[in-house]
């Protein structure tokens, strides 16, 4: 597996990723919707320029044929802070890969993004996401509510 930014040529293999786990990753998470499966190309595009006015940073995590096994996206930069997000697909769950990412990624942020701190959070009952950022170094903030879910707050404090 290896980790790789986003970019134009990963639309179709991120479009698949996603429709492919689609229901496996609305057990723990709201649904993208429709609109966002119907829009994706344009939705594509849009985390290019994202990432090009470095406000957020994508990342796949792929297979050494391309297939895209999950995903880790610093969102909201600002400030040498960012939020952190992530998902691995079903036939890549319970291998560790989640954690592995997530970890790489957090090493990217100080290391090569010059970030700070990283803000996560999770619904109470998603275990394993809890697991992955409690093995990354991420200490618990407290209780809060995600949409209409109760969810967990997250931080780690980058050393860069």
């Amino acid at each position: 597996m290896h980790l790789q930014q986003l970019t134009a040529a990963h639309l179709d293999a991120v479009l698949e990723f996603e429709t492919v786990n689609r229901e496996y990753f609305a057990a723990v998470i709201p649904d993208r919707g429709d609109g966002f499966f119907a829009d994706y190309p344009a939705r594509h595009t849009a985390l290019l320029r994202m990432q090009a006015e470095g406000t957020d940073l994508f990342h796949l995590l792929l297979t050494d044929d391309g297939t895209v096994a999950g995903r880790v996206n610093l969102v909201c930069i600002s400030d040498g802070e960012a939020e952190i997000g992530y998902r691995v697909g079903r036939d890549f769950a319970g291998r560790g890969l989640a954690t592995e990412a997530v970890g790489r990624v957090c090493v990217l942020a100080g290391a090569v993004y010059g970030l700070k701190r990283l803000r996560a959070g999770t619904a109470v009952d998603n275990h394993t996401s809890r697991k992955v950022l409690l093995r990354n170094g991420f200490r618990l903030l407290g209780e809060t509510t995600l949409g209409e879910r109760p969810s967990l707050q997250f931080l780690l404090e980058l050393t860069g």
